[in-house]
C-alpha cells in the first residue's frame, strides 16, 4: 500500500478535508479560474476545504466591512436610550410582581428583601427627524441618530457575563465556537494581503472600578481554520509581539529563514494534510508582510489636526477608546474586513451615577467622530458600525438607592443596541419595552436574529453559510429559527 494512502486513511475527518497544494492543482483549471475571479472581486476566502467554491456572498452585499464596538459589562439602556419618564413617580416603590413575573435573578440581588424602582437621574431629549430619545450623557452621539438604526428590544437567555458575551460574539453560550469576525473572515476573505482580515482592539476605560475579564476565546476561530482567528493589537509597545526583527537579524536573513521553515511545513502538509500546518504557513507569511504594513498603519503622525478635532485629543493616546475608533477607521480604510473594539467597565452594579458619565465621555466624541469621518471619506455606506453590550440592566436598584446614586443588576430580557452605515436603515427605532424597560411589548429581536441581519447586510444567507465539523453542519445562528429583521435594512 502507498504510504501516503495509508496516512490519508488514518487522518481525522477535519484533516482529510484540508486542501493540500497537490490536491488543489489536481482539481483543474476551472477551480483555478474561479479562484482568480474571486481574488479580483476581493473574495479570496472563497475556496472551501475540498477545493469547491463556496457561493459567498450569496447576493450583492450592502456592507463590505464591520466595526463592532462592544461595551463589555452591559450598558444600562435605562440611562442611555430607553427613556421611561413615568418611572419618576415610581421612585423607591417595589417593582410589581406582575412585571418581574418570576424572572431568574443573579446571586447578587436574589437575596434582596425588596426590589425598589430606580428612575434614571439623567435628563433625556429627543433628537433628529426620528425623534429618538437620548440621554444627556451622549450629546455628540445624539447628533447622529438619523444615521442609526436602534433596536430597543434585544434579548438573550444568558444572565451572567461569560455566557452572555460568548453568545453575543459566537452565537452560543458554549465556548469554543467561532466568533462573528471569524465567520466573516472565512466567508469573505481578505482585501489587503498585508494585514489580517480580522483585528481586535481592547481599549482601557478612564474609570476602572469594576472591569470584566476579556479573553482571547472571544475572537477565536473555533472549528474554522485557524487563520480566521482575530489578531489582537496591543496598546503599549509594539502593536504585535515580535513584529520587529531581533537585533542583528537583517530582513534578508528573516526571509531566508521563513522560506526554509515554510518548505518543511509544506512537505508535512502534502504528506498529512493537517489543516493546522496550512494555517502555520499562512500565518508565518502574514507576519512577515505585517512587518512593513503595521508600522505605517499605527503611525498617526500624518493625520491632520482636523482628525483629532473630530475624534477628540484622546485619539492621540494609544489604548483609549478614541484611539481605537480612529484605528478602526484606518484598518477598514486599508481593507481589514472586521474590526472588534472592546471597552470595559459597563458593569454598573453600584455607583452608576458617578461611573456612567466617565464611560460615556470615553465613547461620545469618538463615536461621533468615527461616523462622520467615514461619511467624509465615502466609506460609511460600505462600513457597518455596531454598538452594544451583552445584556442590559434592571430597573430596580441593586444595593442602596438614593435619588442621586444607585446600581443596576444584569437584565437579559430587554436592552438596546444600534447599527449605522453598511446598509442599516438610519433613523429607525425598532421594538418597544414596557413602562419599566423590563419586558418587550413589541418586535423582539434575539441575538441570533441580530446575527442573521448582520450576515444579510454582508451578502450572506445565514441558513446556507455552514461549516462541517465532527460530522455536523454548524452555522453562526445555530439550529433554532433566526429571522433577518427587514425593518432595519435600508
Amino acid at each position: 500500500m502507498n504510504c501516503n494512502s495509508y496516512l490519508f486513511r488514518n487522518l481525522s475527518p477535519e484533516a482529510k478535508t484540508a486542501l493540500t497544494r497537490r490536491q488543489f492543482v489536481g482539481k483543474g483549471a476551472s477551480v483555478l479560474g474561479t479562484a482568480a475571479l474571486g481574488t479580483l472581486l476581493g473574495q479570496t476566502g472563497a475556496i472551501g476545504a475540498l477545493g469547491d467554491v463556496r457561493s459567498v456572498p450569496h447576493f450583492v452585499p450592502k456592507a463590505k466591512y464591520v466595526i463592532y464596538l462592544h461595551m463589555v459589562g452591559g450598558p444600562s439602556q435605562l440611562d442611555l436610550y430607553d427613556y421611561k419618564p413615568g418611572l419618576a413617580e415610581m421612585y423607591d416603590k417595589d417593582l410589581p410582581d406582575s412585571i418581574r413575573n418570576g424572572q431568574r435573578l443573579t446571586g447578587m440581588t436574589s437575596g434582596q428583601a425588596r426590589f425598589p424602582v430606580a428612575p434614571s437621574k439623567f435628563q433625556f431629549a429627543q433628537h433628529g427627524k426620528s425623534g429618538m430619545w437620548v440621554s444627556e450623557l451622549l450629546p455628540q452621539t445624539a447628533k447622529c441618530v438619523d444615521d442609526m438604526a436602534f433596536i430597543r428590544s434585544m434579548h438573550t437567555e444568558a444572565i451572567n457575563h461569560e455566557p452572555a458575551i460568548t453568545e453575543m460574539q459566537t452565537g452560543s453560550q458554549i465556548g469554543g465556537r467561532p466568533c462573528m469576525g471569524s465567520w466573516v473572515s472565512y466567508g469573505l476573505g481578505a482585501v489587503n494581503q498585508n494585514l489580517p482580515t480580522f483585528v481586535v482592539l481592547v481599549a482601557n476605560p478612564t474609570n476602572r472600578e469594576q472591569e470584566q475579564a476579556i479573553s482571547s476565546k472571544l475572537w477565536s476561530s473555533g472549528y474554522l481554520p485557524g487563520e480566521h482567528a482575530g489578531v489582537s493589537f496591543r496598546s503599549k509597545g509594539d502593536p504585535i509581539l515580535f513584529i520587529n526583527n531581533p537585533p542583528g537579524v537583517p530582513q534578508a536573513l528573516r526571509r531566508r529563514s521563513l522560506d526554509s521553515i515554510n518548505a518543511l511545513n509544506t512537505l508535512n502538509l502534502d504528506a498529512l494534510g493537517d489543516p493546522e500546518t496550512r494555517t502555520r504557513i499562512q500565518q508565518y507569511e502574514m507576519a512577515y508582510r505585517m512587518q512593513s504594513s503595521v508600522p505605517e498603519l499605527t503611525d498617526l503622525s500624518k493625520e491632520p489636526q482636523s482628525t483629532f478635532e473630530l475624534y477628540g485629543e484622546d485619539a492621540r493616546t494609544p489604548g483609549t477608546f478614541a484611539n481605537g475608533a480612529l484605528m478602526s477607521r484606518r484598518l477598514v480604510e486599508r481593507g481589514v474586513r472586521f474590526v472588534q473594539l472592546y471597552l470595559n467597565n459597563w458593569d454598573h452594579h453600584g455607583n452608576l451615577a458617578k461611573r456612567m458619565p466617565s464611560q460615556c465621555k470615553d465613547i461620545d466624541q469618538a463615536t461621533f467622530g468615527l461616523i462622520n469621518d467615514l461619511k467624509s471619506r465615502g466609506m460609511f455606506e460600505d462600513t457597518l458600525i455596531i454598538w452594544g453590550g451583552e445584556f442590559g440592566r434592571t430597573v430596580y436598584s441593586q444595593g442602596g438607592l438614593t435619588r442621586e446614586n444607585y446600581g443596576r443588576d444584569h437584565h437579559p430580557r430587554c436592552f438596546t443596541m444600534w447599527m449605522a452605515g453598511g446598509g442599516a436603515k438610519g433613523g429607525t427605532v425598532y421594538g418597544e419595552t414596557d413602562d419599566f424597560s423590563y419586558n418587550i411589548t413589541r418586535d423582539p429581536v434575539h441575538v441570533r436574529d441580530f446575527h442573521a441581519t448582520i450576515m444579510h447586510l454582508l451578502g450572506i444567507d445565514h441558513e446556507r453559510f455552514t461549516f462541517r465539523s465532527q460530522g455536523l453542519d454548524f452555522r453562526l445562528t445555530g439550529v433554532e429559527k433566526a429571522n433577518v429583521i427587514q425593518a432595519l435594512l435600508a
